[in-house]
């Protein structure tokens, strides 16, 4: 089985004349390869989802035993794409007709609307999607360090909290980790500006300027405007090289929540459940843990169900929780962790700060020591 997810990687398999038996082709416009795969009798077990083609081509595909896997034409968003979204994708059309308008806004609501219905087709185009965005964002990742910064989407741009959270965002990313987080607003948003931004001086501005619309209520339509131009920008200041510093998963499940922009890939996912376990499972160079609520209290739980139970070999990832009193009054989940470690090699690696400065050392510190 081999994937084809790019039309010269299929002229190179034609060019070769081997069987295409077997072959994957994902999200392919074969309007312009009809006459060569007319011509080809060896596509038994092929497998071709999604992408263009005429009703001819489908036809002797078929005929010939591969399998051809429709869309669905009112789909809001391709199921079987082969990349990770880019911001302009989800908001295309903000500026003409508003947030409900645009991509990100209406499959959520193709979401919602196929599970009231019950469409098993929808239901598998979205298991589908997700599948495809899991793949695309490992190609991404590759091999790279990540490190993963949650916590609340209600902190407000303009705060000296934001400001904590976009520094921290920038001093991993300098050290040559990628930030991997939710993807949604307030301290996600803030830790992907700060990986985004190439430079301090251009993370300064990118914090003056973005402080003039505080939160995505009662208007995403400002709040994402400001940042998709701020967004364009950033793409233009110099740099020194061009890997990806910064990635957000957000998902579907929450439709009140619109991803930030600050990536060099959108992974947006429609369940939830594989959105936080591909989140956590790609977080090998640690958590850091910012002030929030339920949706993060969730994720610091999955984190430490990993520790909990690996193997007394692993070398485990750190989790540091940033906010002393946040964590131990306000929300005890301190007391909980400590609970959970006690006795077990997963104690080493949870850890309690009161600052982003703090949380960054810990982080830095662990990865230096584990290459």
């Amino acid at each position: 089985m081999q994937e084809i997810e790019s039309l010269p990687d299929l002229d190179r398999v034609l060019r070769d004349g081997r069987p295409l038996r077997g072959l994957r082709l994902q999200d392919l416009d074969l309007t312009g390869h009809e006459v060569e795969l007319m011509a080809r009798a060896d596509v038994e077990g092929m497998v071709v989802l999604g992408g263009r083609m005429t009703d001819e081509l489908a036809t002797h595909l078929r005929a010939s035993g591969a399998l051809v896997f429709p869309t669905d034409p009112h789909a809001p968003v391709n199921p079987y794409r082969a990349s990770l979204y880019q911001p302009h994708e989800l908001y295309e059309g903000l500026a003409a007709g508003g947030y409900e308008a645009t991509p990100d806004a209406l499959a959520y609501h193709w979401s919602r609307d196929g599970a009231l219905q019950h469409d098993a087709f929808v239901t598998l185009l979205r298991a589908v999607h997700d599948d495809s965005i899991s793949d695309a964002l490992g190609e991404v990742l590759g091999d790279a360090r990540v490190v993963g910064v949650m916590g609340g989407h209600t902190m407000s741009r303009g705060t000296p909290a934001y400001a904590a959270a976009a520094r921290l965002g920038h001093t991993l990313a300098e050290r040559g980790l990628v930030v991997l987080t939710g993807g949604g607003p307030g301290a996600m948003e803030a830790a992907n500006l700060g990986a985004f931004s190439p430079t301090e001086r251009a993370l300064d501005d990118a914090l003056e300027r973005i402080a003039r619309v505080p939160g995505f209520r009662p208007s995403i339509d400002a709040w994402a405007g400001v940042a998709l131009e701020l967004h364009d920008e950033l793409l233009r200041t110099p740099v020194a090289d061009a890997r990806v510093r910064s990635v957000g998963i957000p998902t579907w499940f929450y439709g009140h929540e619109p991803p930030n922009v600050f990536c060099n890939g959108i992974a947006k996912y429609f369940s939830n459940a594989v959105r936080e376990d591909g989140l956590l499972a790609r977080c090998t160079a640690g958590l850091v843990v910012l002030e929030g609520a339920a949706g993060t209290v969730q994720e610091v739980f999955q984190a430490a169900t990993r520790l909990y139970y690996a193997a007394p070999e692993a070398a485990l990832p750190v989790v540091v929780l940033v906010g002393r009193t946040h964590w131990t009054d306000t929300i005890p989940v301190w007391p909980a962790l400590q609970a959970l470690g006690r006795g077990r090699a997963m104690a080493g690696s949870l850890h309690l700060v009161d600052t982003v400065e703090e949380a960054a050392a810990l982080v830095t510190s662990n990865v230096s020591e584990g290459s």
